[in-house]
């Protein structure tokens, strides 16, 4: 059962524009339909707070009511405001076609992520495979920010206050968020003082390796570069570590100058 999470309402905030956020997110993928009894349970919100929401949502058309079913999913103009984003995004514009062509040059993944809680979330994904089977990380996926390379190296270029408050979270996501695991992802960001990047194979047979993008005036951003069906050594990882970094500058040089 979810906890009821504290909304801020008042001057700083509005409380019913929190909730029903809140709702929106706990459609996540693998999920059609919600109730509301499920996302109340999602949410941690009264039931009788989620059946108003619910109802304001469709009103506004970012819900669709499944009548037959008495539940909820989300509206087509969901996906307007997510386009939106994306073709509006100064740092995708700058480096979206860059990203491609190494891609191609380079015969590797490329992606591009941020932080969305303690998720990344990938505003573009390049697949370098001439399978389309393979190509299954699309722009909008999140990935979990503490056993990724994106998330450790996103975790390496934010402020020390904020990394520590995000590694305390982890803990109380998931059991298995350990000693282990938190010595490992400080091990990434030494990596990533230390050598510029990260190489974490948190999936079989692939190879991710990631950089920070750190800018003044923009998110800090994370840049990776990956392989599937490998076997992860130091030497691979160093190889594609080294055509990151070189990438990794140019990006900046562009973001810098945009």
């Amino acid at each position: 059962m979810a906890k009821l999470r504290r909304y801020a309402g008042g001057v700083d905030g509005n409380r019913s524009l929190e909730r029903g956020v809140e709702i929106l997110r706990a459609f996540r993928p693998g999920v059609d339909t919600l109730g509301n009894g499920e996302i109340a349970e999602r949410t941690g919100l009264p039931r009788s707070t989620v059946s108003r929401l619910t109802r304001t949502l469709v009103n506004s058309g970012m819900l669709d009511e499944v009548r037959s079913e008495r539940t909820y999913r989300l509206a087509a103009s969901v996906v307007s405001i997510g386009h939106a984003m994306r073709t509006g995004s100064p740092v995708l514009n700058a480096i979206g076609a860059m990203m491609r062509a190494e891609s191609a040059k380079r015969r590797l993944n490329v992606g591009l992520a941020t932080a969305d809680r303690t998720m990344m979330v990938y505003l573009e994904s390049i697949r370098y495979s001439p399978r389309a089977a393979l190509r299954n990380v699309v722009a909008g996926q999140q990935v979990p920010m503490e056993l990724t390379s994106l998330g450790r190296a996103y975790l390496a270029g934010v402020a020390e206050a904020e990394r520590e408050r995000l590694l305390k979270l982890f803990k109380r996501r998931s059991a298995a968020a350990r000693k282990a695991l938190l010595a490992d992802v400080r091990t990434s960001i030494s990596s990533v003082e230390r050598d510029g990047y990260c190489a974490v194979s948190w999936q079989p047979a692939v190879l991710a390796v990631a950089t920070p993008i750190v800018l003044e005036g923009l998110p800090v951003y994370a840049l990776n570069m990956s392989l599937q069906n490998v076997d992860r050594s130091d030497a691979l990882a160093s190889e594609i570590g080294s055509y990151l970094n070189a990438f990794a500058a140019k990006c900046k040089e562009v973001l810098a100058g945009r």
